[in-house]
């Protein structure tokens, strides 16, 4: 690019286009230079970059490439990858929203367009839809209370965490446990929660662990991130007969054929609606939702927690 178009460009405004955009002319290159007491590019580098990070050579490139030739080339390599299906997921699956729902409900302006007070019949989609997905968790997880939505899995089981304390009143423990069949990326997440509230965190099989220690909460994976199905009947009584608050991380579909938590006893039932027709994303974050009974069943002989 010729000196000639800098010249006719006013770089005074550190917020034009062509000034973030373009970089110095030779002319600019050497007034910089200059006021560092340098005399060449090749100065500024030996003076900044380290000799230990230097390249000794340059690497080979190949001749340059069309776009159809580079493309075929990628497509040589990624015919390399041997893919596998996974059974397991660790609570992200694939998923597949059939095209009627797509350009009916989630492409149809007249459906979600967002809630007016002064339009109410034909405007309130979106509202219909926050209704018929908390009543969808309901309905699925047997809780009577569900909110909209939350982040992801992960953050609702933290908040899970944190409403398990304070419905807790009869429970002084500050120890708070984790199955070890729970998915990796929510244990991270609660265990950072967990270290800034004060509780100590205690990852184990809670089937043996809750008859060793009192904690005031558990959180169980159902299925289990290796994709164990368990009864959790037993480890939700015994919770319960030390006053700890039962929270279940739920694959929602799953909840389609297996048995609510609220069957077994569940408190709190958290988990991720990626698998209801939103991609995987690279790990999200997904919409996940948060469901609760009205009455905390802590101590259930009569000494229950509202919530």
């Amino acid at each position: 690019m010729s000196d000639d178009l800098y010249s006719t460009q006013d770089f005074s405004c550190s917020n034009s286009f062509i000034a973030r955009h373009i970089g110095p002319s030779d002319e600019e290159a050497k007034q910089m230079l200059a006021f560092l007491g340098l005399e060449s590019i090749d100065q500024l580098l030996d003076r900044t970059l380290p000799e230990s990070i230097r390249a000794k050579s340059l690497p080979a490139l190949k001749d340059a490439a069309s776009e159809t030739e580079a493309l075929a080339e990628l497509h040589r390599i990624a015919e390399k990858n041997q893919i596998y299906k996974n059974y397991i997921g660790q609570g992200f699956h694939p998923t597949h929203v059939p095209h009627v729902i797509l350009r009916n409900v989630l492409e149809n302006p007249g459906w979600y367009t967002a809630y007016t007070p002064y339009q109410p019949e034909i405007a309130q989609g979106r509202l219909e839809g926050l209704l018929s997905f908390q009543q969808m968790i309901m309905d699925l997880t047997g809780m009577e209370l569900a909110n909209a939505s939350m982040l992801d899995e992960a953050t609702a089981a933290a908040e899970a965490m944190a409403m398990s304390k304070r419905v807790a009143r009869k429970n002084k423990s500050l120890k708070y446990l984790v199955a070890n069949d729970v998915h990796p990326n929510t244990l991270a997440v609660v265990q950072t929660r967990a270290k800034h509230f004060g509780f100590d965190l205690h990852v184990g099989n809670p089937e043996k662990t809750l008859e060793e220690e009192a904690y005031f909460g558990v959180l169980l994976q159902y299925p289990g991130t290796q994709g164990q199905i368990k009864d959790l009947s037993t480890i939700a009584e015994k919770a319960h007969a030390q006053n700890a608050v039962v929270t279940v991380a739920a694959d929602l579909l799953s909840l389609v054929a297996l048995k609510a938590p609220s069957e077994f006893g569940a408190d709190i039932v958290v988990g991720s609606t990626q698998r209801f027709g939103v991609p995987m994303g690279y790990g999200g974050p997904h919409a996940a939702f948060f469901a609760f009974a009205t009455v905390i069943n802590v101590q259930r002989q009569g000494a229950s927690s509202e919530c």
